[in-house]
């Protein structure tokens, strides 16, 4: 008999085999032109009892990956005689925190990449669009005080890390890789899940509000896990993967987490933290388990990319719209985005509406039922679509309109341009924008005669930031416009809402290299009238706080961020029914659907930071990659040094060896290397926002997964 490891003369050797659900060590003896089917046949006929082995595979823990090839030899991967696999099942239990912070326990196949197992969970869950999400390791306070390049040298910090539940990798890595019992590590049982309100909670007999009543939901129906444990034989699943989630809705929430789920958020206190908190994301391209992730580890799902697909307030896509808005919620709420003190109210406001809507009963049924319903008006399903599709297409003139007319937008405004160790202000001018061209005169008359303009700046490429405060009467626009060295501040200061509402459209659409003649300018125009609508406040409504159930109840803390609650907190009732009476007359989704908008118009929206080091520097600075553009950032004042759009993008490659990281412009390449995170987390973010920007118009497309790992994948 050979040893472990023993080669004889023939080429043949004695190959260790762990299978995990027996608790055993197998030996057998195999070639190196073996291949792994047949390896894997030979195992488990040498077994004495019959079994369904079609969802178990050979993982070497070793090299940290799946030999997942059955027509490979044992030589094509590498395994030689001083080699010890697992013989192991691909589908795991794992416990994953949806965006609304409850727990679900399910199993995942941890065989197949990241991308492929998110879209797997999404269908299960009902969640549209799975590209849109990924899962995220989640950190502790610890890791936001320092960088960490990758996110396996994040994890070894972990105060408390879980027991290895992979049954044999913990003894691996050890320097006994022993089995026994005795000396082997034994796998902790999963923490038993806890009671789950899967819809929300109404009022109790008492007429209070109740919040959750727990956060874990299992997927086997009795509350237990499968797989063996220490001392205990293996035992069948009582249901299939994933088929329990069935019963989980996702539409709706619990109002409020319990103390555990909440301790979870991270909160982070300044640029470099927030960058620091994106080591956490997996990578898609590889599997969980390639990534040390084991049996009843902890992941979070979140939406990742923040280009979102035809978002509407329909039933069928109330599952997604309600995990967004809690994820929007709750990076307000924790500081991760940061608005204004008449924008929290606003939140706070459509959030007390949709708690109000979900304790009365409201349903997301009903809701598309009474959409459904105002079907038969002329404006009817078609129409709305073809609409909005002329709203999305790119020129187009209404009809009657003059081809030849380059439209202008001109109007007496005050703008100012600040400069160092000067007084700040206001010059008041006539001001126009045409072709995306800013264009500013000391009266009309001048503009009117020819004269060239005391300063003209092209607007591409330039950030837009509204700040406006209606109830003061406050309607300014902050443009940073790019030039050769760094990013030029310019302010403009509009009379009215009107005057504002159309500035902030042509600066908006001249930041694309849009004109005036899109048709996307009215649209963009209404919307921030609307948006300003909604922000104003109503003083006669918190004199009728008896028309607002429930609302001795509410606590200010679950409706403000931590940097408004000193302020807002004696006055909390009053300044938040002001806000209410601009929306309590939305629907459930409506609402939703108006607090994601109004998340989406925040300025730090859809940013995603890293912490990075420019090639020929020797500071970290700030990058920021967003759905259209890349920006560098001064990391302690947050103020945009550049900006480069992706529509001026021309290729991004990694060096692998010492990864760094080059991006080539038109204006010009960039390379840097990535302190915060793996190189790999932001090629992927790139590559990723490409993606989604292909994505067709069609609502039955056909996901291309090739297409998606040939742009985020790089080469390896």
């Amino acid at each position: 008999m050979l040893a472990d490891g023993e080669v004889v003369g023939d080429g043949s050797w004695n190959l260790t085999i762990y299978v995990t659900d027996l608790n055993e060590k197998r030996t057998m003896v195999v070639k190196g032109d073996m291949h792994i089917g047949g390896v894997m046949l030979k195992l488990t006929e040498s077994f004495e009892f019959k079994k369904d082995w079609s969802d178990h595979a050979l993982w070497w823990p070793t090299r940290n990956k799946w030999l997942s090839r059955p027509k490979h030899t044992l030589d094509q991967y590498g395994v030689h005689a001083d080699a010890a696999l697992h013989f192991t099942p691909m589908h795991k239990p794992l416990r994953i925190q949806l965006p609304d912070l409850r727990y679900i326990d399910c199993k995942i196949d941890f065989s197949i990449d990241t991308f492929s197992a998110v879209m797997q969970l999404c269908k299960n869950l009902g969640i549209r669009h799975p590209e849109e999400l990924s899962l995220y390791y989640p950190l502790e306070p610890s890791h936001l005080k320092q960088n960490y390049q990758n996110l396996k040298e994040a994890k070894r910090i972990k105060s408390t890390q879980p027991p290895d539940t992979n049954t044999f990798i913990a003894a691996t890595r050890g320097s006994s890789n022993s089995l026994d019992r005795s000396n082997g590590p034994c796998p902790a049982t999963p923490p038993p899940p806890r009671s789950l309100s899967a819809t929300p909670v109404a009022s109790n007999h008492n007429g209070t509000i109740r919040r959750y009543g727990g956060h874990i939901y299992s997927t086997q129906s009795d509350g237990s896990s499968d797989g063996g444990y220490c001392g205990t034989p293996p035992r069948a699943s009582s249901l299939d993967a994933l088929d329990a989630l069935g019963e989980l809705s996702l539409a709706d929430s619990p109002l409020e987490p319990d103390s555990h789920s909440r301790e979870s958020l991270l909160t982070p206190k300044s640029l470099m933290e927030r960058a620091r908190m994106n080591v956490g994301w997996l990578d898609s391209s590889l599997s969980i388990m390639e990534q040390y992730v084991r049996e009843w580890d902890t992941l979070q799902l979140r939406f990742k990319f923040y280009s979102f697909f035809d978002l509407t307030a329909r039933a069928h896509d109330a599952p997604r719209l309600n995990q967004l808005y809690q994820q929007a919620r709750w990076q307000i709420l924790n500081q991760e985005v940061h608005c204004t003190e008449e924008e929290m109210l606003l939140f706070a406001a459509l959030q007390l509406q949709i708690e109000l809507q979900t304790l009365a009963g409201g349903s997301v049924e009903a809701a598309d039922g009474a959409h459904n319903s105002s079907a038969t008006a002329p404006e009817d399903e078609i129409d709305a679509a073809l609409s909005q599709l002329q709203e999305q297409l790119e020129g187009g003139p209404p009809a009657g309109h003059d081809i030849t007319h380059v439209p202008e937008l001109a109007d007496h405004l005050k703008y100012l341009r600040p400069k160092r160790f000067t007084l700040k202000a206001y010059k008041r001018g006539w001001v126009s924008c045409r072709d995306g061209v800013l264009r500013i005169h000391a009266s009309s008359d001048a503009a009117a005669r020819g004269e060239s303009p005391s300063y003209a700046v092209e607007l591409r490429g330039a950030e837009v930031t509204p700040d406006a405060h209606p109830a003061s009467g406050r309607y300014s626009i902050k443009l940073e416009i790019p030039a050769e060295d760094a990013m030029h501040e310019m302010w403009l200061k509009c009379d009215d809402e009107e005057q504002y509402a159309k500035w902030v459209a042509a600066c908006r659409l001249g930041a694309r290299g849009r004109s005036l003649a899109d048709a996307a300018f009215a649209s963009e125009a209404a919307a921030v009238r609307s948006l300003l609508a909604l922000q104003r406040p109503q003083p006669g409504a918190a004199l009728q706080q008896h028309s607002v159930p429930h609302l001795e109840h509410l606590q200010p803390e679950n409706f403000l961020a931590p940097r408004f609650l000193k302020k807002l907190k004696g006055k909390f009732t009053q300044r938040v029914l002001e806000s209410h009476a601009n929306v309590k007359d939305l629907p459930l989704l409506e609402a939703k659907l108006q607090y994601i908008k109004t998340w989406q118009n925040l300025p730090d929206y859809g940013q995603t930071l890293f912490v990075v080091r420019f090639m020929g520097h020797r500071k970290d600075e700030i990058i920021s990659i967003a759905n259209n553009r890349i920006m560098r950032l001064d990391p302690n004042t947050g103020d945009h040094i550049k900006t480069w759009r992706y529509s001026t993008m021309k290729a991004w490659n990694v060096n692998w060896e010492i990864k760094h990281m080059m991006v080539q412009f038109e204006e010009g390449n960039i390379i840097f290397s990535v302190q915060s995170a793996d190189c790999k987390v932001v090629h992927e973010f790139i590559g990723g926002y490409i993606f989604l920007s292909m994505r067709s118009k069609d609502a039955n497309q056909t996901l291309d997964e090739e297409l998606f790992h040939k742009l985020t994948g790089g080469w390896t």
